[in-house]
Order: C-alpha cells, then structure tokens, then sequence
C-alpha cells in the first residue's frame, strides 16, 4: 500500500475535511485540543468540504479545514510546511476575523463564540520549547492571569515529534504520528489500525482509492511545494554566501585601516589587503 503525505495541506484537508470525515475530525481534536481540558466533542459540522475542482489549479494559497462545534466554537485547522514569511501574522488575524464576523450589525458581544485556530507545521517555530504542543491566550503580562478565552492558537511543531511506533503510549501521539509519517508507510502499523477513526484516515490516504484528477492535483501540488522549499533553501544560501563575502570585505577594510594608523601609506595597505584605494580614502 502507498499512503499520501498528510503533511501536504491538499491530503491534509481530504482526510480531515471530506464529507465523511466527522469521525476523523472529531477523535483528532479530542485528542488533540480537549484532551488536557477534560472537554469531549460531542458532535460537529465540517465548513466547506474538501473538492477537487476547488483545489485544482490553486498555486500558492493555504488551505485550511473548517469546523463548528456542537457548543458554537469554531476551530480552524491548518497544515503548513513551509515557513513563509507574515504566516504568524495571517494565524491571528483570521481567528480573530473568525471571531468578529460571527455578529451582524446591531447584535450583542456576549453572543461571540470561541475560534481555536489549530496550526501544523513540517518545522519548528518556537526553538525555545521543547514541546511540539503549544498554547496560546490572552494573558496579563505580570500575573497571567487570563484575559478571555474566545481566542486560542494552538501549534503544533511536527519535527519535535520523535516517538517511534513502540513508543506511542496515547491517542494524541498517535494522530501525530500518523500525520507525520503516513506518506512513508507501506502498511498501517497494527498499534494504530486499534482505533476505528485512524483506520478511516488511512482508508481515505491511501492512494490506490484516488481519482485520476486527485491524483494529478496532489501530484502537482506537491511538485509545486518541492519547488518552493528548494526556492527558499537557494535564497538562505545565497543570503549565507553574501554574508560571508561581505564579512570578508570588512575584515579586509579593518585591516588596512589599522596598518595605515601605524603609518603605512594608502596604496600600501590597499595592494597588502587588496583593497581598492578608493574605498580606504572614502573611509580613512
């Protein structure tokens, strides 16, 4: 068998976001999102479900799963691999225009409901913390003590994951794994095929149940994010390069500075440090 990489935001959304997802979706954020609040998911509504033709042709948009929950909250669920820049920025802003959209004009504030934006991201975010699961609330910045709960941003951090199938002692760690390893796996590891739910999320993965037109758009949204992870990894380099060269040139001009301070003439201290007289006189 051949699994898609749920890590892709495309599969992401058709395990967790098709029309018959609810399951999935339901036993991910209990485990997830409630399991240390006590709370239980009794029941909730996908928001525009996964399509193709929605999908197909889209190049560089994030796509998010939707969800609202039996007591109102929203959650929204997003799966990033790469670090773009203002992603932070983008996060915030659409929980809290979540938040603000729920009231037309003229209606009370005490009818706003929570939104819980639950992002997953292929890399560390906050090097800081050891934990992949981070949470976050308004909070009084000397005491912490909370200042309302309707808006909550969970992460999780997937290359802080490092359990191995032997290791996975609860339901939390085996969504993430599965989540993160699933384009990689050749069967469905028997320590995860024990939940119904996970087995439905490796039925809907498995790319032997795809259409022809499924098929081509993972394939060329997967090409398209291959693309830009290589994009980004040539600027980083280019940018160290840079540095390094800019680096050199003022340890150079340094140099040349100190050795005319001692007396030595301009043109002497260029064609030791190779350095052009213009840029000594211009700094001398």
């Amino acid at each position: 068998m051949k699994f898609l990489d749920v890590k892709t935001d495309f599969a992401f959304k058709k395990v967790f976001g098709s029309e018959g997802s609810k399951d999935i979706l339901m036993s991910f954020l209990n485990s997830l999102v409630f399991f240390s609040e006590g709370e239980v998911i009794e029941d909730l509504t996908i928001v525009d479900p996964y399509q193709i033709p929605l999908i197909k042709g889209m190049k560089d948009t994030y796509v998010d799963v939707k969800a609202k929950l039996s007591n109102e909250t929203t959650v929204i669920i997003e799966m990033q691999i790469l670090n773009v820049q203002g992603m932070e920025q983008r996060i915030l802003y659409n929980a809290a225009k979540a938040y603000s959209t729920q009231l037309v004009q003229g209606e009370r504030y005490h009818l706003l409901n929570p939104v819980i934006a639950l992002t997953l991201t292929d890399f560390v975010m906050f090097p800081d913390m050891a934990e992949y699961k981070s949470t976050f609330r308004l909070t009084e910045k000397n005491y912490l003590v909370e200042y309302n709960g309707d808006i909550e941003l969970i992460f999780i951090e997937l290359p802080k994951f490092s359990k191995r199938e032997a290791e996975l002692s609860d339901i939390p760690d085996k969504w993430i794994y599965f989540i993160k390893y699933a384009g990689s796996l050749a069967y469905i590891p028997e320590t995860l095929s024990a939940l119904p739910e996970l087995s439905h999320a490796f039925s809907i993965a498995n790319e032997a149940g795809l259409s022809l037109e499924e098929q081509e758009a993972q394939w060329k949204r997967k090409d398209f994010i291959m693309l830009q992870k290589g994009s980004i990894e040539l600027a980083e380099k280019k940018g160290v390069e840079r540095g390094i060269e800019k680096g050199r040139e003022e340890g150079k001009i340094e140099v040349a500075k100190r050795l005319i301070a001692k007396g030595m003439s301009v043109e002497e201290a260029a064609e030791i440090t190779e350095v052009s007289v213009e840029v000594l006189r211009s700094g001398v």
